[in-house]
């Protein structure tokens, strides 16, 4: 198994390699780019100078009076330059010897583009460092912008895929051993009811109903955790951050019930079929130790296949609605905001942080192939 795991492991790199390939290849050729997001800007508001490093005064614009706005003008050449050079599209070579600040004033200096497989070779370079860069428009690491909104995303993700699986493995060995009977009809009316609900309006109804929005106020309406939290006792911490992760893990789960519980019910049926069940029924077997001592090993094999997908789906796909309704600033709308504003620095790192997550998961679901069935052996597989 030893072995088995070490070849994951190094698969990761060239996986990761393609994704970040494909998607930065794709990057290349999307309409806008960080520079026409910053002119827009400016047509908008000619003061967002100040928050990209420099006044206008700084980048050697004058007001003219003429109210035109900067962004109608175009970027000025220097200032343009000098985000190009620090957004690392381009460089500035200077003569031996030069000591000042490179510039396209220093007549020792000139601007030099970096072509795009040198940027894409230049990222994973530092990304190999761990060195993810500093977002074009928060003036924040990258790293630290994803370890800020790291911890909304594993919550709705992970509580969202233990508590789909919690509830829905048992019922669907209670409707697999009832099949037929009129609980397994109503429960499969109910799930299939829940499932057809999208997700986003479900929570919009848990908010109506239970977050002050016609009715009861039982839950809040935003955050992860309560003004003050940090004052709060070990206990009323868990308290007060199981109270608020209700709504949204609710909203994030009710989807996953169908497919897992039908899951289930089918592959036990499949397997309560099979002749080695009637044996251990002929020997005398209890039903109980028949189902969980012999069916349930087989049966979850392929229920556990679906625990990446799963979970990746949860934290991936659902998150941006469920955070945007819930006002939980998470990796979704981290992901989303820095797609539009071409923030790629943002954007290549937050990719690099799920791809990694998706494959580790992928990898953790086959040991829990081995810890449900030993007789799984990958090492003499491969």
């Amino acid at each position: 198994m030893g072995a088995y795991i070490l070849r994951r492991l190094l698969l990761v790199i060239p996986t990761l390699f393609g994704i970040m390939l494909v998607n930065f290849t794709l990057t290349q050729f999307v309409p806008g780019g960080p520079f026409d997001q910053i002119e827009a800007r400016l047509e908008g508001d000619g003061d967002s100078l100040d928050a990209l490093g420099g006044s206008g005064a700084d980048a050697g614009i004058e007001d003219q009076g003429d109210q035109q706005y900067i962004g109608a003008r175009g970027l000025p050449p220097e200032f343009k330059a000098k985000l190009e050079v620090e957004f690392g599209f381009a460089r500035f070579i200077c003569a031996d010897g030069f000591t000042g600040t490179p510039s396209l004033d220093a007549p020792e200096c000139r601007k030099e583009m970096i072509s795009a497989p040198e940027r894409f070779f230049i990222m994973l370079g530092n990304y190999m460092r761990f060195d993810f860069g500093e977002s074009y428009f928060r003036s924040t690491g990258v790293f630290e912008l994803i370890l800020e909104k790291m911890p909304v995303s594993i919550t709705l993700g992970l509580w969202s895929t233990l508590i789909a699986y919690f509830v829905s493995i048992p019922l669907g060995i209670h409707k697999a051993v009832r099949d037929g009977s009129s609980f397994d009809s109503w429960s499969s009316g109910i799930i299939v009811a829940a499932y057809a609900i999208p997700g986003f309006l479900f929570a919009i109804m848990l908010l109506v109903f239970f977050a002050g929005g016609s009715y009861w106020q039982i839950f809040p309406l935003r955050g992860l955790t309560s003004p003050g939290w940090e004052d709060m006792t070990p206990l009323g911490k868990v308290g007060d951050y199981l109270w608020h992760i209700t709504l949204p893990v609710l909203a994030s789960t009710i989807s996953s019930f169908a497919t897992l519980t039908l899951l289930t019910k089918n592959s036990f049926m499949e397997e309560i079929r099979k002749q080695y069940v009637m044996t251990a029924r002929a020997k005398g077997l209890s039903e109980r130790r028949v189902l969980y001592g012999h069916v349930f090993r087989n049966a979850m094999l392929i229920v556990i296949a679906g625990f990446p997908a799963l979970f990746v789906s949860v934290f991936f796909g659902g998150s941006l609605i469920i955070e945007t309704l819930f006002s939980l600033d998470g990796l979704g709308q981290l992901g989303f905001k820095s797609a539009v504003e071409r923030d790629y620095p943002v954007i290549f790192g937050t990719l690099f942080a799920f791809g990694i997550i998706g494959l580790v998961v992928g990898i953790l679901s086959d040991l829990m192939y081995v810890w449900v069935d030993p007789r799984i052996d990958f090492d003499r597989r491969g």
